[in-house]
């Protein structure tokens, strides 16, 4: 175990760190010793941006990165620190100096984005009864119950928050496009792979949930971030 790099998750909007169950005990049954996944607040991209650096500072050693849906805008902006070997977006935004998740979304927008609605306090929400269809539509209809209740709502600024300096340009990077994907529009995850050039790019016939529909493939392309040294 000593010799991996420490794998640092990043979860995005409509979800938490538990996002990640089934690719920490996966990556845990590979080896890696030091798991993370980071709790952000999703009040702004600073705000997350920060709580994923601080956790990387914590950390002695090479660490690589993996972002879900925001969470690739997250290691985006916050993966330029010098111990960071690696970028993985898994299904997730990739934008570049200047670009907000939000821009991106409306450039081409997804299948199920009329299913997310504002509350009266300006938080985004997927509708609950709409989210098993919208976000994980390969889960069992139990799981996405589970995830539609416990969904933690981004307010809707947060979508217009602007990268600064992208990390993607100065550090390798890997990319899982979701084929099924109806929270982001496949076409879009393939132009932020494809203009990143990364190491290696793999599409799944997944939903927007693939860290959790598919944490085999995933965790495999994980797995070959950490074993690349950043070389």
């Amino acid at each position: 175990m000593a010799d991996k790099p420490a794998i640092v998750l990043v979860h995005g909007f409509w979800g938490g760190a538990a996002h990640w169950a089934k690719v920490i005990t996966e990556l845990h049954r590979r080896g890696f010793g030091s798991l993370h996944a980071v709790e952000n607040p999703l009040t702004s991209l600073a705000d997350d941006a920060e709580r994923t650096r601080k956790m990387v500072r914590q950390i002695e050693g090479p660490v690589v990165l993996v972002g879900h849906s925001y969470g690739g805008a997250v290691i985006t902006e916050a993966g330029d620190l010098p111990n960071v070997t690696g970028l993985v977006y898994i299904a997730a935004f990739a934008p570049d100096a200047g670009e907000s998740p939000g821009q991106i979304t409306q450039e081409k927008p997804p299948a199920a984005f009329e299913n997310i609605a504002p509350d009266s306090d300006g938080y985004l929400w997927v509708q609950q009864d709409k989210f098993h269809e919208s976000f994980a539509q390969d889960l069992s209809e139990d799981e996405a119950l589970v995830m539609a209740v416990t969904q933690k709502a981004p307010p809707a600024s947060t979508f217009g928050d602007n990268i600064t300096a992208p990390a993607w340009r100065s550090k390798p990077t890997w990319y899982q496009i979701s084929t099924a994907d109806r929270m982001i529009h496949p076409d879009n995850e393939r132009r932020m792979a494809e203009r990143m050039n990364p190491r290696r790019t793999i599409e799944l016939d997944a939903s927007h949930a693939s860290l959790a529909s598919q944490p085999g493939p995933v965790t495999d392309l994980i797995e070959e971030a950490a074993g690349s040294g950043g070389a």
